[in-house]
């Protein structure tokens, strides 16, 4: 298997995905509620919603192109740490899901990709992943 993708290309990656979001999520929450929404004491109802869809897309990316729009960027791609090859849905919905365990330490468990022989967050280790170049 190729060598891994490290800490501030990871980094890097995420920071694009965050503003593909902004620019696709703030101009749709504007028409929707007005700018005010953007202030603290704003109903929330939407955020829920707009969650599971920002989540629903990066499983979908994840699935079929084996990566978000930001490693795509980076040239990455995630797959399964002992096979190589794309992980099944299960294993990027428990990925997924293990963002929580690594962003409520202070988000440690992303730090950790930093110190890792394998660059694996504890996302990555829960589900089983890592990221990789993508030579293709």
């Amino acid at each position: 298997m190729p060598g891994y993708v490290g800490f501030w290309q990871r980094v890097f990656a995420c920071l694009i995905d965050s503003m593909l979001v902004f620019v696709v999520y703030g101009p749709i929450v504007i028409t929707a509620f007005g700018s005010e929404y953007f202030l603290l004491e704003a109903p929330r109802y939407w955020d829920a919603a707009s969650g599971l869809v920002i989540a629903a897309g990066t499983l979908a990316f994840w699935r079929y192109q084996g990566a978000t729009p930001g490693k795509i960027a980076i040239a990455a791609r995630i797959v399964d740490a002992q096979t190589g090859k794309p992980p099944s849905t299960a294993r990027l919905v428990v990925r997924l899901l293990a963002y929580v365990v690594s962003a409520l330490p202070l988000c440690l468990g992303f730090l950790w990709v930093a110190f890792d022989r394998r660059k694996q967050g504890w996302h990555d280790k829960i589900a089983g992943t890592v990221v990789i170049p993508d030579d293709e």
